[in-house]
């Protein structure tokens, strides 16, 4: 069976969303579309380029997760909705985190998201393309060099330690005594740098900015550092490399994105970013033409009186704008922890289904669709905040509900014996794998029920939670003496059970009513009303059903923000977040293949997990029908 976690293979594609208002950003983009902000590029390096350009920029250094969907789908959803297109980059910069590994792993996780929109960053119209930051390197270079020779940058001896001493505070300057180098010294090491001469970290090229101001982040950052590591896509070829805030506007650039869209962390570093890229544009010719010397040495102002990406531009600007993270309730997003999780073995695994990983809620069966759903639901600000992951749930529930087939399993069973049952006789009956689309009735497009025929014999498998040898009251299910209806059968009463010699009840004898085939009474014979049962119970015919293992998942913690109480998320950890059972299936679902999800009728929405082989099936249960959260809790 296959290895990749897939969206399910049995389920149709979701309609488009609903209309809804502008977010901050869409009003942004339609402001600028409608100024003609970006048209002024038409002649120049934008030439032919869409009105939006967008990108998702993951570092190749772990595994995606779900705050980094909400990102994918924001600039993927804004290149869709403006005909636009959207870039898969990858800031490779930092050799001694990134592997191979986690680039394959996250193009197939953002295909598989971007799926939901019907496309992906190399399919469809809004196909921008795939790209590495270590592609720019030698541009990177370039650049770099030309802020020497203009003044804007230089050689730095001093230690990561001792750049730290020296930073100052708010009210106290940073301070280097290699500031005022001259440009052809620092041309000079830093050629040496590039050479490989010196050894790690005995030298930076750092951005002459302004070591007063109390922005640190302008107090002369770090452009290069040297890093004699092996690359995953270079090789050895380079032994510096490029620091974030120096490589991502150049990234950007190179691209002609639009719009540059971050999370608020990097709110402080806008004017860093934009300080870079004017200063690119005063240093280096483009196309024949300079950019007028408006950015002096050591300056903070930002040349030119336009704004980002207008007029007096020679090197394509694009625009910052940050937004709120995704943060879910129950759930921690830090890389550091996920892989203390896996490192200590809290879980599996990075795909383990409890992981919030892209890899692991796949794995555990949610659907593309269901992501993109809450995303716009959560919708975008700048207004931190904590998202319930009941609204996570929910939506995963809407899409299975609609494009889930129906299946009966029974995940803890007990045998029931219908004494009254003709001897050998297997009864095949109509069972509703899909009921009737009733939207789609709605719309004048009615898609009627799909129906299969499933087996029913004289031994059948219920769960033991639906039986009670002395019900209480208002107990609507099985007990001795009581009738209740067993799904698309007959009516049936139990009337005794056998035990073993430590009490626990191994079978329950019962008798069938033939004439509630279907699941109904028919009304009496001088027209009385028929009579009720309110119990309805799943089952299994028993010498048909087909042992599987199910995997029965809950939240990962206990709390709805890990660590808060005590400052350590281990306290919080759920210690019954995962139960494995022994079930007993219809025979129907061994034909199944590994990312297929069903409704098992009463119990929730179950995938097939990639575990499962021939003769031993694996399902996870993706969520239950119903969010009994609150009241587990209720009972702690």
């Amino acid at each position: 069976m296959s290895n990749t976690p897939h969206e399910p293979t049995n389920s149709p594609s979701d309609a488009a969303p609903e209309v809804r208002p502008l977010n901050f950003i869409e009003q942004i983009v339609e402001q600028d579309n409608a100024g003609g902000k970006w048209g002024v590029w038409a002649d120049g390096p934008a030439k032919g380029l869409a009105k939006v350009q967008t990108r998702f920029p993951p570092e190749p250094n772990g595994y995606l997760h779900l705050g980094h969907a909400k990102s994918i789908c924001l600039n993927y959803g804004l290149a869709q909705k403006y005909g636009g297109k959207f870039n898969l980059r990858f800031d490779d910069t930092n050799p001694a985190k990134e592997e191979q590994e986690y680039v394959d792993a996250i193009k197939d996780d953002v295909r598989w998201l971007t799926s939901a929109f019907g496309g992906s960053f190399d399919s469809g119209p809004n196909a921008g393309g795939l790209y590495f930051a270590s592609d720019y390197f030698g541009k990177m270079y370039e650049y770099a060099v030309a802020l020497i020779k203009t003044g804007h940058a230089y050689v730095c001896e001093l230690s990561a330690e001792e750049v730290a001493k020296r930073r100052g505070n708010p009210s106290v300057p940073a301070t280097s005594p290699f500031r005022d180098r001259p440009a052809s010294e620092s041309l000079k090491l830093f050629d040496e740098m590039r050479r490989g001469v010196h050894a790690d970290g005995s030298m930076t090229l750092r951005a002459k900015i302004d070591l007063a101001s109390p922005n640190f982040n302008l107090r002369d950052p770090v452009l290069y550092r040297i890093l004699h590591e092996h690359h995953h896509n270079t090789g050895d070829a380079w032994c510096i490399y490029a620091m974030y805030d120096w490589a991502h506007g150049i990234e950007d650039s190179l691209e002609n994105v639009t719009h540059s869209i971050c999370t608020l962390e990097f709110e402080n570093h806008k004017p860093l970013y934009d300080w870079f890229m004017r200063a690119i544009n005063d240093a280096v010719e483009v196309e024949g033409k300079r950019g007028a010397s408006k950015l002096g040495a050591g300056s903070t102002s930002i040349g030119g009186s336009g704004p980002v990406g207008t007029e007096g531009r020679v090197v394509w600007h694009s625009q910052q704008i940050e937004f709120a993270k995704f943060k879910p309730t129950y759930t921690l997003l830090s890389k550091r922890n996920l892989l203390k999780m896996v490192q200590e073995k809290f879980v599996s695994g990075w795909d383990d289904p409890r992981m919030p990983t892209l890899r692991g809620v796949r794995r555990r069966g949610y659907p593309a669709s269901a992501l993109r759903a809450v995303c716009e639901d959560v919708g975008v600000t700048k207004v931190e905040s904590v998202i319930d992951v009941t609204r996570i749930e929910n939506a995963v529930r809407d899409v299975l509900n609609r494009t889930a087939p129906r299946a009966m399993s029974v995940l803890r069973p007990v045998k029931v014996v219908i004494e009254n049952w003709p001897a050998g006789h297997v009864e095949m009956l109509d069972f509703v794998i899909m009921p009737e689309d009733s939207n789609a009735a709605e719309g004048g497009n009615a898609k009627p029920a799909q129906t299969r025929k499933i087996p029913f014999s004289g031994t059948l498998f219920i769960e033991q939670e639906d039986f009670m040898e002395v019900a209480p009251k208002k107990y609507f299910r099985l007990a001795i003496g009581q009738e209740v209806r067993l799904r698309w059968a007959y009516f049936i009463k139990a009337i005794s059970v056998v035990k073993d010699a430590s009490g626990n009840i191994t079978q329950i004898n019962a008798t069938y009513d033939p004439a509630t085939k279907g699941g109904d009474a028919p009304a009496g014979p001088n027209g009385e009303p028929a009579r009720k049962v309110k119990g309805t119970l799943h089952w299994v015919s028993a010498e048909h059903a087909v042992d599987a293992e199910v995997r029965l998942f809950d939240r990962l913690f206990k709390t709805e923000e890990p660590g808060k109480a005590t400052g350590e998320w281990k306290d919080d950890l759920n210690p019954n977040s995962l139960e494995v059972v022994r079930a007993k299936i219809d025979p129907h679902l061994t034909s199944a293949k590994v990312g297929d999800t069903f409704q098992f009728e009463r119990l929730g929405y179950f995938r097939v997990d990639e575990d499962s082989k021939p003769g031993a099936m694996v399902f996870n249960r993706t969520v239950t029908l119903k969010d009994d959260w609150a009241k587990q809790v209720g009972k702690s």
